[in-house]
């Protein structure tokens, strides 16, 4: 009845991030890239606390010093007791561990390559963004501009991520918050292929990036390309939309392939061999048209009632013109998917007062359902099929999944760091452990257990480790240090992935 257990830490999550490291050999590069110091915590253990800290449990530097870190089994795991980690020491680790970015992101590209045999032919670049909590007054990167975290209020910055086929991250740019997507696709190329090579890659790219001066800066370094094009250039293949020679190649869900429309300007020789270089591919998803066209339905039911209202108003008050045509222009401007359907007239009358009148446009009508659930790519590759080209690009919701983890899972906004070089450190601590997150997911799928890393490292982070003390009839307490025993189903989990458990060392006192 006197047996009693102490000190239960965390054990489950930060030892499955050092099996990580091991695998990735991380610990070894950072043990000879990071400068030697005379500090009593070598540099390189500091930065593999913060790595599995964002990979289990993201927090600030200050939580991971004062709480979080004490908590865990990382004081048995890396030899580096709690009383010698504080947030300045975590500080300098993050000014330190920054130079080692480029080197670092080609050594895991190497290694990720012969762990699973990685293919890099098809790389994929998406743009995000991540606020500041504060005013960051000192920091030329941070910048308002446009939000996908609806944070206008606040400055921000942009990151670049490119992916490979199944997600795995290659490399990463940050750019001032009021940088346009377009203007990053000549920067991150020439980097990626600095510091991986010139091969025979195809860069996907989401409409965002798209322009003509990108286009043509691809073709003139004979790189390979499939990327998303502006809504509006879809009318130019009007003709082809209406045509029976779709392909399908899933249910719902319709390709082809198409050339750009020859116009009259276009009919010399040079213009047709320009032509040659490129193919559309055009595609069509009853999913997608449902779903838009439900969505201009709302629109325009918003739009109509609204007007409605605001002719009420017009006949009941004396309006000023100017007044009325800016609530109109506001009113379109937030319902853009169904504003080209009205043609909205404000007048004035003899008096000298708003009328307001409109009527429905019926040819953009009539372009609105047939062009419903249709999208244009534009590809140079010429020897693929069109569901080849297509699946291809649908790869790139893997960028998109990405940020999508980075934010939700290893919360890498808001950022609450000021100055510009911790600002970038806490991005490439948030992408080194997004590296481990994806080396897990490789990993489950490699043992047959699906791409579910958040779901295993949830089942195994319940492991924990624990002192159970047992007091003698002399007076001395025997100490031993145990883990817990894993349930049937985390034992299921470590035999799929290969991990065996660690044997621990037991004390006496």
């Amino acid at each position: 009845s006197a047996v009693r257990v102490e000190n239960c830490l965390h054990f489950g999550g930060p030892w499955l991030a050092l099996e990580l490291v091991r695998q990735l050999k991380l610990d070894q590069f950072l043990k000879h890239g990071m400068t030697a110091s005379r500090a009593r915590v070598a540099r390189w253990r500091s930065a593999l606390i913060l790595v599995v800290a964002r990979f289990c449990h993201p927090s600030s530097e200050l939580h991971i010093a004062e709480q979080w870190y004490r908590k865990t089994a990382l004081p048995d795991l890396l030899g580096v007791a709690p009383e010698r980690v504080d947030d300045n020491r975590l500080y300098r680790t993050l000014d330190e561990l920054l130079p080692q970015k480029a080197a670092l992101e080609v050594h895991l590209k190497e290694r990720l390559g012969e762990l699973f045999d990685l293919e890099y032919d098809l790389l994929m670049y998406d743009v995000t963004s991540t606020y500041f909590e504060g005013q960051a007054l000192h920091n030329s990167l941070a910048q308002r501009g446009y939000s996908r975290d609806n944070r206008s209020d606040c400055k921000q910055v942009c990151i670049g991520l490119v992916v490979s086929r199944c997600g795995m991250p290659l490399g990463y740019e940050v750019f001032a918050g009021n940088t346009a997507d377009v203007t990053t696709v000549e920067h991150i190329v020439e980097t990626m292929e600095k510091r991986y090579g010139k091969s025979d890659r195809i860069w996907v790219m989401d409409r965002g990036m798209v322009s003509e001066a990108n286009i043509d800066f691809l073709l003139a370094g004979g790189r390979r390309y499939i990327v998303g094009t502006p809504k509006s250039m879809l009318k130019k293949f009007a003709a082809e939309v209406l045509k029976d020679d779709w392909n399908p190649i899933r249910n719902g869900l319709e390709v082809k392939l198409v050339r750009r429309p020859r116009e009259e300007s276009d009919a010399d020789a040079a213009a047709a061999a320009e032509e040659d270089k490129e193919l559309f591919i055009l595609c069509r998803s009853r999913d997608r048209s449902r779903k838009e066209e439900a969505m201009v339905a709302r629109s325009e039911e918003k739009i109509e009632e609204r007007l409605g209202r605001m002719k009420s108003r017009c006949e009941k008050q004396q309006r000023d013109v100017m007044k009325v045509e800016r609530e109109v222009g506001r009113l379109l401007g937030q319902n853009t998917r169904a504003a080209r359907l009205f043609d909205v007239r404000v007048e004035q009358t003899e008096d000298g007062f708003a009328q307001l009148s409109w009527t429905k446009v019926s040819a953009n009508r009539d372009w609105a359902t047939l062009s419903a659930g249709c999208y244009l790519l534009r590809t140079n590759v010429l020897d693929w099929s069109d569901e080849d080209l297509w699946k291809a690009y649908i790869q790139l919701t893997e960028a998109e999944a990405a940020f999508c983890i980075q934010k939700s899972d290893l919360k890498i906004r808001p950022i609450w760091h000021q100055k510009e070089e911790r600002v970038l450190a806490h991005i490439f601590v948030c992408f080194v452990a997004y590296v481990l997150w994806k080396t897990l997911g490789q990993l489950c799928v490699k043992a047959g257990l699906g791409n579910e890393p958040r779901r295993v490292l949830s089942e195994l982070s319940e492991l924990r480790m624990l002192d159970v003390v047992l007091p003698t009839r002399e007076g001395i307490d025997l100490r031993r240090r145990c883990l817990s025993t894993p349930t049937e189903h985390q034992q299921i989990l470590l035999d799929r992935l290969g991990l065996e458990l660690p044997k621990i060392k037991q004390t006496e006192m």
